[in-house]
């Protein structure tokens, strides 16, 4: 498991003994302390031990004394007589109240002077009126300018300062072109942090005369790229950067000072807008590489290929620290969608480099305006970025801001909060937000927000509020409906020029702007960099080699059966409980049963055929990494991968996992409880899965149906993702499905919907009815080298059920059956008779046998397909010409006509019958609903359909 900085509610946790009822308590104890340290606990003794290197109120380093000793000479005097009440005089009254209302006013600027940052390179904002930052707010006058207070607790370096001084060191620090929001931080050492690092400059870079050309250069690059698509390639979609520039500064800066601050690797998650600037300008594509893709010259060697502001891209680039390795991910239309795909790829490329603090891989997600602020995704991303399974090390979010989202540009319509990155203040990430004309306070905010990641490992925020030159594609007219806007933008004669005038007019060169632009343009007219910035030839050692798992067949054996001493000596290993825990007594009953099961005393259940499977695996040095909601001990609680010590004496300890257990040097196990999100979870395991081959990775909903709420991950990623991009990815999901009478919401995981995206071999789609079968089917995954998404149908009832239990033999033998025969020895000895199979998947097929059993049928055969796409033809046939004067087959499902698998594999089930044969279905009615909910209604209908599949054929029948 990873660590993790302390979460807010570990502070609130550690923060408790503070509350008012405490107090006296903790006074004395205090009291104690300053006479002697050693006289209080160690826990309270650390606390006090840091209170002493607060400043005091007066600004002042000394240490503090002991307070009863001079609260009891005053309560002395008073009985004495001695005390005499002196009444301040109203100039000193007066002179305490402007002191109070100094530091009043630091604290506004610290908490909303961002409201009065100038941000809008199109100088369409009007000032808010905010009291709280005019001194008249305070009292303040013209004659009180020149009076000079303590200011001790800023970092204008300098311990006392005018009242004209600090207003305007204020005004400069938090109203100028970079306004910083990040008051709302429960750290005390965070808010100091960038008080002392902002207040110290003023928000001002002095960069040198080099760091000022570097950064004409990156806009002359960005706006060079965009000029010369723009001419060449009249009218064709590109989602142009022209009017936020400053971004390429930004993401060079970051890329640059990442690589000199340890970064080895950076991601990158964004949309369309700038993309293609950023793999030419970041990532080095060849320009020429970019202009056949405009030209439809580019091969076009994948099944269906994508367009090209969607295209990823990986290279090595040179820093002062050594080579960076920069990866832009693969992203569709669904804007936000890839953030957690992106923080998915990290986490699995710093589990790869042993790094737990998330210091050598960085995250760095790229996001417009509107999106940020309207996608749900945004929030389900960053609820994960300071849990234990899903922590990164923080991200760097830089926010092209061009102030219109496609065509909503009125902030009454586009968001409900004031600024578009208000999302991330329920993680107390610091956001700064700047000014895009300015780029140097772009580049010095992109500066601090590394900074701050680098020291912190949390999130943070760049704004760079700027505008959109042309429409939302090049072939949008935005001033339908931004008329105002876009007079603005005509007049603006861009970022570039702008700064290249202001180098100019401080001496570097009168011509230096127009140098460097024909320069860019001789490059790109040639279709090459002005300045190669990518490494040929270096491979890091952590790279994963994808060579072995290209190119397989889904028909590729794997040898998934393990030897019987193999099971034994794992069995035992993962079913002994330390003495030091004490088990739930259900859990220790389960975990009895499971040595027994090991021990092949009693049939393995489902639980069992699970943690052999992973048990197998991680011994075999397969990572296995499983997460979802309550996945730990299971939906169902069949599974109790964690138990918790029932004695356990804080909410923090007391857990044992014995799959970490399984065996000396094993790979890793690792068990997560997720958050209750499906799209950002299925997402992160995705790009986890992504960057590594090698890990059986596992996203288990908590009920399949569930699922549905990571569609767009489902849809643009796990489906398409290899036949658009050509990445493979093994990921597997666990979907409980299962028709037992628990209502529409509860009992389908929506098989048909996996069924209707099948195609191209993308996937593997199975629905195993024993543990045998999915103790095969996970071991399967990994063993072979096909990497293909893995959707499994798990069951719910089954879990129990002793007819689902497999004998020992069936683990230590054998494989996963893509088709199960049937299992009757009356049928198999009489299959001339046989004139019905009926065909089903899922736990229907126990309700089938049980109701031929009734019938005394010993005339139609029941098979179960476990594997439902690819299609296993070859052992569905097999099946079938078993029964030589075979009449009709009969396809039986749980799910509703129009739902499950019917619609999808009666062509593949009439491909495989002869001549004469007849195909019908038995099954509930099409539906709008996934089931119903009345618990009568839905036993007439089970009752119903299983007495269809014996029945004459009734509605649809095909005949070959």
């Amino acid at each position: 498991m990873s660590a993790t900085p302390p979460s807010i509610y570990t502070a609130y946790l550690n923060n408790t003994y503070l509350f008012g009822g405490n107090a006296p308590y903790v006074e004395e104890l205090y009291e104690n302390y300053l006479a002697n340290p050693g006289s209080v606990p160690d826990n309270w003794r650390e606390y006090f031990d840091a209170l002493q290197h607060v400043p005091a109120v007066d600004g002042s380093n000394m240490r503090d004394v002991p307070h009863l000793p001079v609260v009891n000479a005053f309560a002395e005097r008073a009985k004495q007589g001695q005390t005499t009440v002196v009444v301040a005089s109203g100039a000193d009254s007066e002179m305490g109240r402007k002191r109070t209302a100094v530091q009043q006013l630091i604290a506004a600027y610290r908490n909303v002077g961002a409201r009065w940052a100038d941000l809008d390179p199109l100088k369409r904002d009007v000032r808010d009126d905010i009291p709280e930052l005019e001194l008249s707010f305070y009292g303040f006058s013209d004659a009180d300018q020149e009076i000079v207070f303590n200011t001790s607790n800023t970092f204008f370096g300098k311990d006392t300062m005018s009242l004209r001084d600090l207003t305007n060191a204020l005004r400069e620090t938090y109203c100028g072109t970079i306004g910083a929001e990040y008051m709302y931080a429960t750290s005390q050492t965070e808010k100091r942090w960038w008080q002392q690092r902002l207040e110290t400059i003023r928000s001002k870079p002095s960069f040198d005369a080099q760091k000022k050309k570097d950064i004409l250069d990156r806009l002359t690059a960005a706006e060079g790229l965009e000029r010369f698509l723009h001419t060449k390639y009249v009218g064709q979609k590109r989602f142009s950067l022209e009017g936020g520039e400053s971004f390429i500064a930004s993401m060079d800066e970051l890329v640059q000072e990442a690589g000199k601050r340890g970064v080895q690797e950076v991601v990158i998650g964004m949309a369309h807008r700038g993309r293609l600037n950023v793999l030419v300008n970041i990532l080095g594509k060849l320009p020429a590489d970019l202009f056949a893709e405009f030209d439809h010259t580019a091969p076009e060697d994948l099944p269906s290929g994508d367009v090209k502001y969607h295209q990823g891209f990986s290279s090595d680039v040179s820093t002062p620290g050594g080579p960076v390795h920069l990866s832009l991910a693969f992203n569709p239309s669904h804007l936000e969608i890839v953030n957690p795909v992106v923080e998915g790829s990290v986490k699995a490329r710093l589990d790869r480099r042993g790094d737990i603090e998330g210091d050598t891989v960085l995250p760095v997600l790229v996001h417009g305006d509107a999106a940020f602020a309207g996608q749900g995704v945004i929030m389900e991303t960053l609820a994960l970025a300071q849990t234990r399974g899903y922590y990164t090390g923080g991200t760097v979010h830089i926010v092209i801001n061009n102030q219109i989202g496609f065509t909503t540009s009125d902030p009454r319509d586009s968001r409900s909060t004031l600024y578009c990155t208000d999302v991330v203040k329920m993680i107390e990430a610091p956001v700064l937000h700047v000014n895009g004309d300015d780029p140097e306070a772009v580049v010095l905010a992109t500066q601090l927000a590394l900074d701050y990641r680098q020291e912190f490992n949390k999130d943070v925020v760049v704004d760079i509020v700027c505008f959109r030159k042309l429409g939302h594609n090049e072939q949008d007219t935005p001033s339908l409906t931004q008329p105002l806007m876009y007079k603005k933008i005509a007049a603006h004669p861009g970022t570039r020029k702008l700064y290249a005038d202001k180098l100019a007019a401080q001496g570097l060169g009168d011509t230096l702007g127009d140098d460097m632009a024909r320069a860019y343009r001789a490059a790109m007219d040639a279709g090459k960099h002005a300045e190669d910035i990518t490494i040929s030839n270096f491979k890091s050692k952590y790279a994963v080699d994808w060579a072995p798992f290209l190119n397989k067949r889904w028909t590729d054996a794997g040898d998934t059966a393990i030897p019987l001493t193999e099971w034994k000596r794992l069995a035992e290993r993962i079913t002994t409980i330390p003495d030091s825990v004490t088990p739930h007594q259900l859990v220790k009953k389960v975990y009895a049963d499971r040595a027994a099961m090991g021990r092949g005393e009693i049939n393995v259940d489902w639980g069992m055929g699970e943690h052999m499977a992973f048990a197998s695996l991680v011994a075999s040095g397969y990572p296995v990494r499983l997460s979802g909601e309550d996945c730990g001990r299971g939906t169902f609680t069949h599974r109790h991968a964690v138990i918790h010590d029932q004695n356990r004496e804080k909410w923090d300890t007391g857990t044992y996992t014995p799959l970490h257990h399984a065996a000396d040097g094993q790979a890793p196990f690792v068990v997560i409880d997720s958050i209750l999100s499906e799209e950002a979870v299925l997402g992160f395991e995705y790009g986890y899965a992504s960057n590594d081959p090698n890990t059986l990775v596992i996203w288990e909903a908590q009920f399949g149906d569930f699922v549905n709420g990571a569609q767009v991950v489902i849809d643009q990623f796990i489906a398409s993702g290899e036949v658009k991009w050509g990445r493979v990815n093994g990921i597997t999901l666990m979907l409980p499905h299962g028709y037992e009478g628990q209502g529409p919401e509860h009992s389908s995981a929506r098989l048909e919907r996996f069924m209707q995206l099948a195609a191209d071999t993308n996937m593997q789609i199975v629905q195993p009815t024993t543990a045998s079968q999915i103790f095969h089917v996970l071991r399967r995954q990994q063993v072979r080298n096909l990497r293909k998404p893995l959707i499994i149908m798990t069951p719910k009832s089954l879990l129990r059920n002793k007819d689902a239990t497999s004998p020992l033999s069936e683990f230590t033998k054998g494989t996963f059956q893509t088709v199960i025969p049937d299992q009757s020895e009356a049928v198999a000895k009489n299959a001339a008779k046989v004139k019905r199979v009926i065909a089903c998947s899922g736990k229907v097929y126990y309700d089938l046998v049980k109701k031929r059993e009734e019938r005394g049928s010993d005339d139609v055969a029941v098979i179960r397909v476990e594997q439902l796409y690819p299609f296993p033809h070859k052992a569905f046939a097999t099946e079938l010409k078993k029964y030589p004067n075979l009449v009709d087959v009969v396809w039986c499902q749980d799910e509703p006509q129009n739902q499950g698998a019917w619609f999808f594999v009666q062509h593949y089930i009439h491909e495989n019958m002869s001549e004469g044969q007849k195909l019908g279905y038995a099954g509930r009615a099409a539906s709008a609903s996934p089931a119903v909910g009345y618990a009568h209604l839905h036993q007439e209908q089970q009752k119903a359909l299983v007495d269809a599949a014996f029945a004459k054929l009734k509605g649809f029948v095909l005949t070959k």
